[in-house]
C-alpha cells in the first residue's frame, strides 16, 4: 500500500511530464529467453547420467526386494535376515546419493539460473536506459500490454546471448 501510494504521490509530481514505466515478467525470461533454454539443456547433459544411474539404482533396489518378498517365507531366518540387512544398506546408499545429486542439481541451477539473470538484468537495463524509462517492475499483480517489454526482453536476450 504504502509503495501504491509512494508511486501515485510521483505521479501526481510528474504533472506536465508523462512517466514511462515497463514491466517485466522475470517467470517468462527465465522459462522462454535462449540463455535459459540453453542453460536448462546444460544442466540435463551435465545430470543426465547420474540420474540414469539413479533409477537403475532403485529399480534393482525394487527388485531385490520384491524378490526377497517373494522367497522370504522358504528361506532360512539367517538368510532373510542378511538379505534385509543388504536392502537396508543399499536402500541407504541409494538414500545418500539421491541426496547428494540433487544438491549438486540445485546448487548448479542457481549458478546458471544467477547467470542468466545477470545477463537479463544488463539487458533490462540497456533498454531502460536506451529507451529513457522512468521506472521498470518485474512484480506487479496486473500489468498491462502497454507497459510489458518482457518480449522486447527474451528478443534483446535471444539476439546477442545476453551480452
Amino acid at each position: 500500500m504504502l509503495s501504491a501510494g509512494l508511486l501515485l504521490l510521483a505521479l501526481q509530481g510528474a504533472q506536465a511530464q508523462e512517466l514511462k514505466i515497463g514491466y517485466v515478467n522475470s517467470d517468462r525470461v527465465l522459462r522462454d529467453a535462449t540463455p535459459a533454454k540453453a542453460a536448462q539443456s546444460r544442466l540435463e547433459q551435465e545430470f543426465s547420467r547420474r540420474e540414469k544411474e539413479l533409477a537403475d539404482m532403485a529399480a534393482k533396489l525394487k527388485a531385490a526386494s520384491d524378490k526377497l518378498e517373494k522367497e522370504g517365507p522358504a528361506l532360512a531366518e539367517s538368510e532373510r535376515a542378511r538379505r534385509q540387512r543388504d536392502l537396508v544398506e543399499q536402500d541407504r546408499d541409494f538414500q545418500r546419493r539421491r541426496r547428494e545429486f540433487q544438491e549438486d542439481l540445485n546448487q548448479r541451477k542457481n549458478e546458471e539460473l544467477a547467470a542468466v539473470v545477470e545477463r537479463a538484468n544488463r539487458v533490462i537495463k540497456q533498454i531502460f536506459e536506451q529507451e529513457k524509462y522512468d521506472l521498470i517492475l518485474q512484480e506487479a499483480v496486473f500489468a498491462g500490454p502497454r507497459v510489458d517489454i518482457t518480449d522486447k526482453v527474451i528478443k534483446a536476450l535471444n539476439a546477442n546471448g545476453g551480452k
